[in-house]
């Protein structure tokens, strides 16, 4: 289920390569990657986002299959009308609201009742069904350069809405509530799913604000390397896109295994500290080796930053339940998600206005492509520092947080 809903989402910046590129087929998306990148954080952003309004459907549905159905026929249409687009408005309507509002529809009826199936290891637990994303864009970002060489864009997205069709269908028959979490009395423990509305009292608590803040912030930065690795290996390294979406596919592969080993790391050292570990050095790794990179400390990069980033979407849903009690797990799960959808639209778009609109026809590591307002490297340097920038202001708010929870709980646990 993760691997091909969060697989593509993840792989958008090979979608985004090939859209600013001379050879695309939507010719007002030609170097435009701010509106480009709209694309693709609407899709991502909507997936997340939607949570607000699923969360609540899902705690009060005996069955949800239904829902999880629907979600897999609107995921596949988007895919398959994106292939007849010819305007970057085609895109917005498919690709972006069709496949975000189906893979949403799709994603949170089953992630939000993982949780509830393990108790003891949930961090281990929910890194390794959260690394099926890393598999998903290990994978997808080596099949769709194959199906865009050899098949071309329109066919690489049929191909890949009939394939979404075939895997997600199965999985959407099987999903259910855990037995002892369905409707029951008041007071039973299926009435834990019935909390979908956000108890007051939470709203007051700084651990709550600081907790959404640090989530906004850290999913607009998440987006931003997955979005422009492939266009900086092309614009900037001078490789090919075969290169770009190798690369991709490094990182998803790497976070895959990271969202296990932090799943692993964070049963035994705590949660929180893991997670803020994890922010920490994302951002580390952001100005470290990313700003001005040539070939070598690019591809150290590519590696080090799935390591550190694949922690955080492993392990906010097992902090939800630590913080705030398994009762509250639904109602915050669902802002938060909400508010980290909102985050990745507003990631990479801002990321691509720094940027700016130029041609990648004739990129150079060495001169770079002129774009009126400088050389495309000293730019994509610009995009490095508003990335660290939300990375680090995230890396803050979750400390923050780990030390509100300890002091609202009147307690200090160095594993927590």
């Amino acid at each position: 289920m993760i691997f091909h809903v969060i697989g593509i989402n993840q792989v958008f910046g090979i979608f985004q390569e090939f859209y600013t590129s001379s050879q695309s087929n939507i010719k007002d998306a030609q170097g435009q990657d701010a509106l480009v990148s709209l694309i693709g954080s609407i899709g991502a952003g909507l997936t997340w986002s939607g949570s607000i309004f699923m969360n609540p459907l899902i705690a009060r549905l005996d069955n949800v299959k239904l829902v999880t159905f629907c979600g897999a026929l609107i995921m596949s249409l988007g895919l398959t009308l994106a292939s007849f687009a010819t305007r970057i408005w085609h895109l917005y309507l498919t690709q972006a609201l069709l496949y975000g509002l189906g893979s949403s529809m799709y994603y949170f009826p089953l992630m939000s009742l993982a949780p509830t199936y393990f108790d003891r290891h949930r961090g281990l637990a929910m890194g390794i069904i959260l690394a099926g994303s890393g598999v998903g864009g290990l994978v997808m970002a080596l099949v769709l350069q194959f199906l865009l060489d050899h098949h071309g864009i329109q066919w690489a997205l049929r191909i890949l809405g009939i394939w979404n069709l075939a895997v997600a269908i199965p999985v959407s028959l099987v999903v259910k509530h855990r037995p002892e979490y369905g409707l029951g009395s008041p007071g039973s423990m299926g009435s834990n799913r019935a909390h979908t509305t956000i108890n007051q009292t939470l709203l007051k608590r700084g651990t709550f604000w600081y907790q959404s803040f640090g989530a906004f912030l850290q999913a607009a930065g998440n987006v931003v390397p997955l979005y422009y690795m492939s266009s900086y290996t092309v614009s900037v390294l001078s490789l090919s896109r075969t290169e770009g979406s190798l690369f991709v596919s490094i990182n998803s592969g790497v976070n895959s295994l990271s969202r296990i080993a932090m799943g692993l790391l964070a049963d035994n050292i705590g949660r929180q500290n893991t997670l803020i570990a994890g922010t920490i050095l994302s951002a580390v790794s952001v100005f470290a080796l990313w700003y001005d990179a040539q070939q070598a400390r690019f591809i150290a990069f590519v590696v080090m930053y799935g390591v550190y980033a694949g922690g955080y979407n492993a392990l906010l849903p097992t902090t939800i339940t630590e913080i705030y009690g398994v009762e509250n797990y639904a109602s915050i799960n669902g802002v938060l998600y909400f508010i980290r959808g909102l985050g990745s639209i507003f990631g990479a778009p801002v990321a691509g206005l720094i940027l700016g609109s130029h041609s990648r026809s004739s990129a150079s590591s060495n001169t770079g492509v002129s774009m009126g307002l400088g050389p495309i490297r000293k730019r994509y340097n610009d995009v490095v520092i508003f990335d660290g920038m939300l990375l680090l202001a995230a890396a803050v708010c979750v400390g923050y947080v780990r030390w509100l929870d300890a002091r609202d709980k009147g307690t200090w646990r160095w594993k927590a």
